[in-house]
């Protein structure tokens, strides 16, 4: 599925070289999402190496060192796909999922089961990913077998900055061994950004050969994609070719409104992309979640959406209306089969942000329930 290699013309060869070779991630099939407006680098003071050429083709994840091996490999063994990963794909197939950022406090395993015990009955998966402000986190394929001992089905985030592709390939094995019911392969921001500069980055592989990867282990592979993130005209085909590679499903950066994420699906869609599509959805209920929210790469929210939630009277409420309206408007677009209530609390309001998500969930569900009963 996503192994396979194809040939790829020597221009485009030279031309991708040139863009891995300047960019600080060291990516083959870029740009990332954080691409600035203006189309400078997340971290340098450069454009974007990967502007000026066009969509790199999937062919394979290029070793990162020539060299042959000096010795022969143990046999190892091979971990069966997780049967989360069929059930989460009926589920999709029967209609649209919930999905939620998971908002516990990193390295707390009572804040994770605090938690997932509120958000278990409300939502389909919990999306549990990196964070600029917790680097350091419980490894995802434990946090996964956490997360399903406190009864909430786990979708986990999994980034390519902090480890190459040997400690990637374990967890790919250790993922499915935990059972986990879908993977979001994300590049991942580099160290400069978030709270451990102090770190070196690896950006062995980027997102789409660890999608490749995950996909070899029979995971169900999301992916990200930024409709608002220059080049905006190659990202519809970045996407395709994260296809190729194996993702399944494409999470929706958040891009202004459901009109703009409609028009980056259908000009996918026209490109050959036949994956689902989960768009993000923002959820502010107090003014520390708006300053996280605020703290997003190229963050676009639908205009006043903001404003309007927080110069409310109770700003919990209208937070919590705002954003199931809008998951309403996301869920009538063609391809979306789920949205992802997206953002994050400040610190030591964990468990209030998970109930606020949870009454989201709840209250699209009944909406959600009601329209279909209508004749």
């Amino acid at each position: 599925r996503g192994g396979g290699r194809a040939s790829v013309p020597d221009e485009q060869t030279l031309a991708q070289s040139r863009a891995t070779a300047g960019c600080p991630k060291k990516m083959q099939y870029g740009p990332c999402g954080g691409v600035n407006h203006d189309g400078r680098c997340e971290v340098a003071e450069h454009p974007c190496t990967f502007l000026e050429i066009p969509t790199v083709r999937w062919h394979g994840s290029p070793p990162a060192d020539p060299a042959p091996a000096t010795m022969r490999a143990d046999a190892t063994g091979r971990t069966a796909p997780p049967a989360a990963a069929t059930v989460m794909r009926e589920r999709i197939a029967a209609g649209p999922i919930i999905v939620a950022d998971f908002p516990a406090t990193a390295l707390d395993a009572a804040s994770l089961h605090e938690c997932a015990t509120i958000l278990a009955p409300s939502v389909d998966a919990v999306l549990a990913g990196d964070s600029g402000t917790a680097r350091v986190q419980f490894p995802p394929a434990y946090r996964a077998a956490l997360l399903r001992d406190a009864g909430v089905t786990p979708w986990m985030g999994v980034n390519a900055r902090d480890r190459n592709r040997v400690a990637l390939e374990a967890e790919a094995a250790a993922l499915a061994h935990a059972d986990a019911a879908g993977v979001h392969c994300i590049t991942g921001d580099h160290t400069r950004v978030g709270s451990r500069p102090d770190a070196a980055p690896v950006f062995d592989l980027d997102s789409t050969a660890l999608a490749a990867l995950m996909a070899d282990h029979g995971h169900v592979v999301s992916v990200a994609e930024a409709p608002l993130s220059p080049p905006l005209q190659e990202r519809p085909a970045r996407l395709r070719e994260k296809q190729r590679a194996g993702a399944e499903l494409c999470f929706v950066n958040h891009a202004g409104g459901a009109a703009p994420v409609a028009r980056f699906i259908q000009a996918a869609q026209t490109l050959g992309v036949t994956m689902g599509f989960i768009p993000c959805v923002p959820v502010i209920v107090d003014a520390g979640s708006a300053a996280l929210l605020r703290g997003f790469t190229s963050l676009a929210l639908p205009v006043g959406y903001l404003d309007a939630i927080l110069a409310a009277p109770d700003v919990r409420e209208a937070g919590i209306e705002a954003a199931v309206d809008l998951a309403e408007r996301m869920l009538a677009i063609p391809g979306v089969v789920g949205v992802d209530l997206s953002g994050g609390p400040a610190a030591g309001a964990e468990a209030d942000f998970a109930r606020a998500e949870a009454e989201i969930a709840s209250r699209l569900r009944a909406r959600l329930t009601r329209d279909a009963a209508r004749p």
